[in-house]
């Protein structure tokens, strides 16, 4: 990529040929994990290659790409009930290097020795979706983060209130945040800044999981549920 015409792309759409799939998406959107081989590649650290029609290209499978693209636009993983080819979306993962989405694809098991214990951390997030307007708006938000660890909490409560309608209640060891109305994009933000945030705190992903749910005829409401661990101390003899 030429220095000379970057901040033209900055602000153009990117067309990918995957496999002989195009997909259209913003710079931004492939730059959001910078160490990632496509932050790489859309730095200019990467050499890169185009097709005939100067789309870029990469000889990947094209299927599976849409997988990782949402992940690149949202940081969360919605796959099909019935998907069954966590195997090879996981090879994809690693060969775009996209450290969150390897972690969410990594099967369930301990992150440490037996002899740790484990410090847990549960984010959920419950979206209300209009089904008829284009984008989807995010009618409401209801998050919640439930933990033993207090000193979370507080840090939560103290660096999160410019970001909620209504806010929070710990007597149960949970910070819960009522956001919305608001559009897809600034949902997203808030998600996004809280899972940093509980990253920096020493937490791995464990595993995420989706629920997909209709309650009227012109809503769906959307259910994800992330799990997050961290090493406290050694069990004493």
């Amino acid at each position: 990529m030429d220095n000379g015409d970057w901040g033209h792309r900055m602000t153009s759409p990117v067309t990918l040929n995957v496999g002989g799939h195009l997909y259209t998406t913003s710079l931004s959107t492939l730059q959001r994990y910078p160490d990632s081989m496509l932050g790489a590649m859309f730095r200019g650290d990467f050499p890169t290659t185009r097709d005939s029609k100067g789309n870029y290209f990469i000889d990947r499978d094209g299927t599976l790409f849409r997988y990782i693209l949402n992940f690149l636009r949202s940081s969360e993983l919605t796959l099909p009930v019935d998907f069954t080819e966590t195997d090879l979306l996981r090879k994809e993962a690693d060969f775009y290097q996209i450290q969150p989405l390897i972690q969410c694809l990594s099967d369930p098991k301990p992150l440490y020795p037996p002899d740790i214990f484990e410090e847990v951390v549960e984010l959920s997030s419950t979206r209300k979706l209009s089904k008829y307007s284009n984008p989807v708006a995010v009618i409401i938000t209801q998050l919640t983060i439930t933990t033993k660890v207090h000193a979370l909490l507080e840090g939560i409560s103290n660096n999160f209130t410019k970001w909620n309608k209504h806010m929070m209640d710990t007597r149960d060891c949970q910070v819960s945040f009522t956001f919305g109305p608001c559009d897809y994009h600034q949902e997203v933000s808030l998600r996004v800044h809280l899972m940093d945030y509980i990253m920096k705190q020493g937490f791995t992903i464990r595993n995420t999981r989706v629920h997909h749910m209709s309650e009227r005829a012109n809503e769906n409401t959307v259910e994800h549920h992330w799990t997050f661990c961290r090493p406290a101390h050694k069990v004493e003899d």
